[in-house]
């Protein structure tokens, strides 16, 4: 556990009624995180190579008829959208390592009221409390 991390857990925000954060909760926390943001680098430099490699292929198929031109077009979009998908959970996971570091890690970024312990240790990456989650996906 980081210094930072182990000085820092008890003052992490808890919702009332909620224990304190334990140096162990919050190492494994960070762990977690950090496990992910690993596989999820090593997913977007996989599925970056592979979408190079199919950009390069596409001199190749130049005597492909439409029905494979639109599969390859296909695979090749699919592949755009996970890498976002891939990159956009893993800023999430950076940002939440971050706020570990800042102590500011489970404040709700809506209401400012914290998030809840029992929420970031089932989703480590939560940024909004339940009330306020729930709010945004009504709209």
């Amino acid at each position: 556990m980081t210094a930072a991390a182990q000085s820092g857990a008890s003052g992490l925000p808890v919702r009332q009624g909620e224990r304190h954060w334990t140096g162990a909760e919050v190492t494994a926390v960070v762990e977690q995180l950090t496990a992910e943001a690993s596989e999820l680098r090593a997913e977007i430099e996989r599925t970056e190579a592979d979408i190079a490699d199919r950009f390069g292929d596409a001199i190749s198929d130049a005597g492909d008829d439409q029905a494979d031109v639109g599969a390859k077009a296909f695979e090749r979009e699919h592949e755009l959208a996970l890498t976002y998908n891939a990159r956009e959970l893993l800023a999430q996971t950076e940002r939440a390592l971050a706020t570990i570091a800042d102590g500011t890690y489970g404040i709700c970024e809506s209401c400012g009221e914290p998030i809840g312990k029992a929420r970031l240790q089932a989703f480590p990456r939560a940024t909004l409390c339940v009330s306020c989650k729930q709010r945004e996906e009504r709209r």
